[in-house]
């Protein structure tokens, strides 16, 4: 096993020149970053210091929560969040087989089994299919937006209530996400995010927030992120080292002052993307239910002989991705889970074909072009 096998990733996907990695175009403005980085040199409060509160409050005003808890990663915000909630050994929590590993990694780690419910055609969890996986062993379920589209929260709630559990929404891909006068994040008792350097607001590294209404939650919360100390000498709880750095935490809070452009023209992005592929047959574009549920930290294509186009989009400089297969039910840490190929087959059948179009909002429209003008190609001959 190498070290560390992300260098090398790295160099290689800069070699293709439409790329899905944009951050030297989104940070072009660094001075104004490095001038408000000087300040944070001078006043030496590099953990949990002054920027991580205001991070917070513009988080939380934005999203519209009350509260918003900045965490080491958008994984420490869902296993968090678990913990919160007391979540744990012999404990069951619904979700998606298909999404990221983070999801299933923060259940496990908090002593929980996944119990996986298959997907729609929109690649989200069925809410149709949820209430079947229920026991008396279910403390929670998580709900993915998956690629920037917000789940059918309208049946997925119902379901909570009824069942007297939780929802903790992993909405690391859909900041911003809104319906019914709500975004993304505020449809649960707990919404994590991730600001992972290729999510929508994004930063120089890891780091993640949870949002919440509840006080009781926020106050825990707190708690678990930093030792379980109310102050330096006082641990009330056993708890983590999971806080956001105030580096982080200053570069976080100058993307929220662009966030409005950067969603806007991911969606006419894709919008265009839509308009244009939906002319070749063995292309399916990605479901949009609305006009802002659906904020495309993916653009998602389902295509005909998916491994062949994307190696044929590679070799003409187009990064073509596949996110993500095979789903999480077939790789090998789920083994000791005893789910086998067939079980959930919606997913399957989607993890086949799904391949990942960059949708930046950077990419330009003479790029887009050329793109689809490849896809024809590839299919017509």
């Amino acid at each position: 096993m190498e070290p560390n096998y992300l260098p090398e990733q790295y160099k290689k996907d800069k070699m293709i020149e439409i790329n899905h990695n944009y951050l030297q175009k989104q940070f072009a403005d660094y001075d104004i970053i490095f001038e408000k980085l000087k300040e944070l040199v001078i006043k030496g409060d590099f953990t949990l210091g002054e920027s991580v509160n205001e991070f917070e409050k513009n988080f939380a005003k934005i999203v519209g929560t009350k509260y918003a808890i900045g965490v080491g990663s958008g994984t420490d915000a869902l296993f968090l969040s678990l913990k919160a909630l007391g979540i744990g050994e012999g404990d069951e929590v619904i979700t998606s087989p298909y999404g990221f590993y983070s999801t299933v990694g923060a259940i496990v780690t908090a002593g929980a089994k996944p119990v996986f419910v298959d997907v729609g055609e929109d690649y989200n969890i069925n809410p149709n299919l949820i209430e079947g996986a229920i026991t008396d062993k279910t403390k929670a379920i998580i709900p993915v937006h998956w690629a920037g589209l917000l789940c059918d929260m309208e049946k997925i709630i119902p379901i909570a209530e009824k069942n007297n559990i939780h929802i903790v929404e992993d909405a690391c891909q859909a900041f911003k996400a809104y319906k019914d006068k709500r975004y993304s994040g505020n449809f649960g008792t707990l919404g994590c995010f991730s600001f992972h350097p290729l999510k929508i607001i994004n930063i120089w590294g890891d780091g993640g927030m949870i949002v919440t209404n509840s006080q009781a939650m926020h106050d825990k919360l707190l708690l678990l992120r930093n030792h379980g100390l109310i102050n330096r000498d006082e641990c009330v709880l056993w708890g983590y080292n999971s806080r956001l750095d105030s580096l982080q935490a200053v570069v976080g809070d100058h993307l929220l002052k662009k966030v409005d452009s950067i969603t806007k023209t991911r969606i006419r992005n894709a919008d265009y993307f839509n308009q244009k592929l939906v002319e070749i047959p063995e292309v399916l574009t990605p479901i949009r239910y609305g006009d802002e549920d659906h904020v495309y930290h993916l653009y998602i294509i389902r295509a005909k002989d998916r491994d062949r186009l994307q190696e044929f989009l590679i070799k003409n400089g187009i990064d073509a991705k596949v996110h993500y297969s095979p789903p999480l039910h077939m790789q090998i840490a789920a083994n000791k889970f005893g789910y086998k190929k067939g079980d959930f087959p919606v997913a399957e059948k989607i993890s086949s074909s799904v391949l990942s179009l960059p949708v930046h909002e950077f990419i330009t429209q003479e790029q887009q072009d050329y793109i689809v003008e490849k896809i024809k190609k590839f299919y017509n001959g």
